[in-house]
């Protein structure tokens, strides 16, 4: 059955949804605060279809990417988990897409397309509008990457090539994510795999790894197991090179124990979540005072945003606000990371009960990275919960950062 035909009642939408993403009616309920049973009287039609408030966390338990999608209501498109589309998404979908078998074009040397890349990474970090930057620097990135693996006329420099082309991926992947094109996500993130692999870098592995894990996470419970696998196969393969590590080899190895973590939140399995979160802290510490991995930012200073968000997937709203007021002493150098991290303070606030300072925080963020907030589905949710407040002074805030990221007009 298809959940977008028009004639589907609500209850049988959720139904459909639900059992793609495989859930239970105890998980999904539990996810929303609910029981089995009242996930069931929905399905079957037995109680009304519920307010927005509620609408919404359902939609953020199902991820669903369009608020039609669940209510069926073609009126109300609202992207919630991918964004609008970026105006530069086109271009760079071109350049993955190419295949450059032959080609006069004739690659930059390796060194160059390094010293490029490193350029992208640092203005990814420090724009406002990451995404129209990197997307602007993407394309021809992608492209001479691919030539220089087809040039390389040595096992070492096509090893050196594809460790490069792997990385391009990655910055690519992060471009990708949100934007309504799953299956362009999958393709970088594999093929960004492939590229790694081929390398036989460790630091490229492990970054592959660490976005291909994520894009698993976030398919839903049916990946988890997936997500794991890469994860942990990839810290197994690390582990004896840790003691004489690089900084940034440490530095993704850290970061794939979190993500463990992280993942282990999404289960609901508290203490391993936490194992994982403690363990992770531990590597961050043994990294210099100031280091920040260009990738995934793993460092000392993001562990306390690693915990706030820990927290906010164990549905835990006390200790979330406790973990983002113990945050707040560090400073995050990314904007765009900054930003993510604020978004998942004003989770925490709202799991609270706290909506004027979960929308406080989202001013935060906006004003770190407008595009984190724009495209994402989190935030979004809380801002049009909030716009429907009974109090007025909260639905008015709430509404104008509805305009800012668009999901009102002006």
């Amino acid at each position: 059955m298809d959940p977008y035909a028009d004639p589907l009642a609500f209850g049988q939408r959720l139904q459909i949804l639900r059992t793609r993403r495989g859930l239970t009616r105890d998980q999904l309920g539990g996810l929303v605060g609910r029981s089995g049973s009242w996930v069931k009287g929905l399905e079957v039609g037995r109680l009304k279809v519920p307010k927005l408030d509620v609408m919404l966390a359902l939609a953020e338990a199902l991820r669903v990417r369009d608020l039609a999608d669940l209510t069926g209501d073609q009126s109300l498109h609202v992207d919630l988990f991918a964004g609008p589309g970026h105006p530069r998404l086109a271009a760079v979908k071109a350049a993955i897409d190419a295949f450059p078998i032959a080609t006069a074009r004739e690659a930059p040397s390796i060194a160059h397309i390094r010293a490029r890349l490193a350029r992208a990474w640092s203005a990814r970090h420090s724009a406002p509008n990451h995404r129209e930057v990197v997307g602007a620097l993407l394309p021809e990135l992608i492209r001479d990457a691919q030539v220089a693996v087809r040039q390389a006329d040595t096992g070492t420099d096509r090893r050196a090539a594809q460790a490069v082309l792997s990385e391009v991926y990655s910055l690519a992947q992060f471009f990708v994510a949100y934007q309504p094109d799953a299956a362009l996500l999958w393709r970088v993130a594999e093929r960004g795999l492939v590229a790694a692999q081929e390398s036989e870098d460790p630091h490229a592995i492990g970054v592959a790894a660490w976005l291909t894990a994520q894009a698993h996470r976030d398919s839903g419970p049916t990946h988890f197991d997936a997500a794991d696998a890469v994860n942990l196969e990839t810290l197994a393969y690390l582990e004896p090179l840790l003691e004489d590590a690089s900084d940034d080899v440490l530095a993704i190895a850290g970061a794939l124990t979190f993500e463990a973590g992280y993942t282990a939140a999404r289960r609901g399995t508290a203490g391993t979540a936490w194992r994982y979160w403690d363990t992770a802290r531990t590597m961050a510490d043994r990294l210099p005072d100031g280091y920040y991995h260009p990738v995934t930012s793993f460092s000392r200073a993001i562990m306390g945003a690693h915990a706030v968000t820990v927290a906010v997937e164990l549905r835990q709203g006390g200790e979330s606000v406790r973990q983002a007021v113990a945050a707040e002493a560090t400073t995050i150098p990314s904007r765009p990371r900054r930003a993510r991290h604020r978004v998942e303070e004003a989770r925490g606030y709202h799991l609270n009960a706290e909506p004027d300072v979960a929308l406080a925080t989202l001013e935060r963020a906006h004003e770190a990275a407008p595009e984190t907030i724009r495209y994402n589905g989190y935030a979004k949710r809380i801002v049009l919960e909030e716009a429907e407040s009974k109090s007025p002074a909260r639905r008015r805030r709430a509404s104008a950062l509805a305009v800012k990221i668009g999901l009102l007009a002006a």
